[in-house]
């Protein structure tokens, strides 16, 4: 279990020379595919426990043996994933995975909507089994990123367009990771101020580098997300 009193944007650059020290010469793209590969099989077997070292609170706390299941199984049980029984869908033309805890209340994107989407998350380096962004924490409330989100026949593209965000200033990009997206089309998107009975939807990601943020793509690595989706203006 790893232990960290904090994290910052700081922590990119150390992962990404990490990563890259760790790269012989003579590897393949192939190679390092391969080896992503075997990463996000070792991380659906273990999972992902970080605790603050001050608090002892939880940081993540992700459990292993993960089950996955099919797109066809997935759809057959409408849409959903038992998080009672560890379940992810594996996306398989995209290589992501995904749990919805929670579908969220509200509506769905719509066909031909173009809205602000609000999101909280945290990102772990699953190479470096290391926390590497994150505005989950009270000293990050603000830092909050938003997307503009656009539904085109069911085909979804965003960019982020609050720089104070965590992923905005992380990776200095308005890019949004393609994996983040995937989940647009099973959700629901609640307002926070919908009421006592409103819920955000809340969902697990294994993105890999091909669907990640441009450091990850650059360097060949995966992350896990936790993330939840709130409707915007």
């Amino acid at each position: 279990m790893k232990h960290l009193s904090w994290f910052s944007p700081l922590l990119l650059a150390v992962c990404a020379a990490a990563c890259l020290a760790s790269c012989d010469d003579d590897e393949t793209y192939a190679d390092l595919r391969k080896r992503e590969n075997r990463q996000i099989e070792a991380f659906l077997e273990s999972g992902a426990q970080v605790k603050d070292s001050d608090s002892g609170e939880y940081l993540l706390n992700i459990p292993g043996n993960i089950k996955v299941i099919t797109e066809a199984e997935f759809h057959r049980n409408d849409s959903t994933t038992d998080v009672s029984k560890n379940e992810y869908v594996k996306f398989e033309q995209k290589g992501v995975y995904m749990q919805i805890v929670e579908k969220g209340t509200g509506s769905k994107l719509a066909e031909g909507e173009t809205r602000q989407v609000i999101t909280r998350h945290t990102e772990y380096n699953i190479a470096m089994d290391s926390i590497q962004s994150s505005n989950i924490p009270s000293y990050y409330e603000l830092n909050y990123d938003v997307m503009l989100c656009s539904n085109s026949y069911g085909s979804f593209s965003a960019s982020f367009v609050r720089d104070l965000g965590v992923m905005y200033q992380t990776y200095n990009s308005p890019a949004v990771p393609a994996g983040w997206l995937v989940p647009l089309t099973y959700i629901n998107l609640a307002r926070s101020l919908d009421g006592p009975d409103a819920r955000l939807a809340k969902v697990r990601l294994i993105v890999p580098s091909s669907q990640g943020q441009a450091n990850a793509s650059a360097n060949v690595y995966p992350c896990f997300y936790e993330i939840t989706y709130q409707r915007g203006n």
